[in-house]
């Protein structure tokens, strides 16, 4: 008989998908929901678990810089695992009011106990309780890196040279704020199929059922759900009542502003929530094309629109660069590139971008959106709309990339018309002004959701 392995506590478990991600460069969600399936925890013991692989990977340079500071070696020669272990625990004392100090790290001792030898457990455990008796003094006030970039790079754990950008770009005091907002946990946020019901009308039925529930101030159609749980194993998600998306996300078919009837081109359509929010709004009339690289992601956009019931919606697989060589040139009305690129806008949901990255990609993302700009535009039907859009908050793959597309085609002009309401709300909140050219870097401290940046073109001739 094949004996059952025991049971892993959320702390094991976490200590192990954060080794995976740390030396194989696994996706943090990807390698956490694994195993997590594996494990069978409770709902509480779960979300433990997640809190702790998340935010430890988010705040892993500042917990080093308090880690360090509490050993005489510094981080040096510290097995990986080890580190990690160090690392999820002082985040728990930290970070995380509702862990008592105690728990974390009897918890942390045990563990080393177990995978290694009494002198692992005795290094763990002194760094662990020398940290607690300074708990009031490990705050981000009394962080001095020495020169204000490193400082804010320490305090809000992000690399030097991604702050260095981000206050040239904007400078310091947004920059800072960029990096805070990083560090926040995303809500839960829904798209209403309005097809099937107006967003007022589902946001009643939410909280009839008891969801801390209220409406996007940003997205038409969005509706924010706090501690909801998971939202996609619930009746409404399968009988097509919403969508899962991010508010900022949502904006992009909104400025799209698809008519009933159109012909649409998605050139990067997967997972498909753009793609899919066009087909609604174009009330299941005219045609979506939702292309994408990969066959397995076209089958996933496929079942998105069974499930929403939109039958104007064919997903298909190809080369973003190469659909001139399928579409003819200006048969469409719409076409939109939500573009590949450095994904700077969504840390906060795939924190270990800010390391997995590098400054020399953007320059080669950049250059890609080139290319598929490119091979976009000439899709457009004379008076349609190429809407360009990605989920960073970099200048050279945003407003840079526009710009230069603009000198390079003369057909086409930005253009200003986006929906009233969500121009009004734009201005209310001071992200817009009178000079609003049709093109918007919405940053993720503006309504505490994904940075994103949306730039609507017009074809002229």
């Amino acid at each position: 008989m094949k004996r059952r392995q025991a049971a892993r506590s959320p702390r094991e478990l976490a200590l192990d998908a954060l080794v995976k991600v740390e030396q194989s460069g696994a996706y943090s969600n990807i390698q956490l929901n694994r195993m997590l399936q594996e494990a069978e925890l409770s709902r509480t013991d779960a979300a433990l678990a997640t809190e702790l692989v998340y935010g430890t990977i988010a705040r892993k340079k500042t917990l080093d810089y308090w880690i360090a500071g509490f050993r005489a070696k510094g981080l040096h020669g510290i097995e990986p695992w080890v580190l990690q272990l160090l690392r999820m625990s002082a985040y728990q004392l930290l970070y995380l009011e509702r862990v008592p100090s105690h728990a974390a790290v009897n918890e942390a001792v045990d563990i080393a106990k177990r995978r290694s030898h009494r002198g692992i457990a005795g290094m763990v455990n002194g760094v662990l309780r020398n940290m607690v008796r300074r708990l009031s003094d490990l705050t981000e006030a009394c962080i001095d890196a020495g020169e204000p970039i490193a400082t804010v790079a320490v305090r809000h754990s992000y690399p030097e040279w991604l702050v260095r950008r981000w206050t040239d770009a904007y400078g310091m005091e947004t920059a800072e704020a960029i990096c805070a907002a990083g560090n926040e946990p995303p809500h839960g946020s829904i798209r209403t199929n309005v097809m099937l019901q107006h967003p007022s009308d589902l946001l009643q039925e939410l909280q009839q059922e008891g969801l801390d529930a209220e409406a996007s101030p940003i997205a038409s159609s969005g509706i924010i759900v706090r501690k909801g749980g998971n939202l996609a194993d619930s009746d409404g998600y399968r009988a097509g009542k919403w969508s899962i998306q991010d508010e900022s996300s949502m904006l992009v078919a909104e400025v799209l502003a698809p008519k009933e009837g159109m012909t649409v081109l998605d050139c990067c359509a997967a997972p498909g929530g753009k793609a899919l929010h066009i087909a609604e709004l174009m009330n299941g009339t005219g045609k979506v094309w939702a292309n994408d690289l990969h066959e397995h992601k076209r089958k996933l956009i496929q079942q998105g629109a069974e499930r929403l019931r939109l039958g104007n919606v064919e997903a298909i697989t190809g080369d973003a660069g190469a659909l001139a060589e399928r579409f003819p040139a200006g048969s469409m009305d719409a076409v939109l590139l939500d573009a590949p690129c450095s994904g700077f806008g969504v840390i906060r949901r795939k924190p270990e971008i800010r390391w997995t990255k590098e400054e020399s990609d953007i320059a080669s993302i950049a250059a890609l959106q080139r290319r598929l700009l490119h091979a976009a535009s000439g899709l457009v039907r004379p008076g349609g709309v190429l809407l360009y859009s990605t989920c960073t908050v970099e200048k050279e793959e945003n407003e840079r990339q526009i710009a230069a597309f603009l000198k390079e085609h003369p057909e086409y002009a930005l253009d200003a018309g986006w929906p009233q309401l969500l121009l009004r709300r734009l201005e209310e909140k001071g992200i817009i002004d009178a000079q609003f050219d049709g093109q918007l870097q919405l940053l993720p401290q503006h309504f505490d959701s994904d940075g994103f940046y949306i730039a609507r073109l017009i074809r002229r001739s």
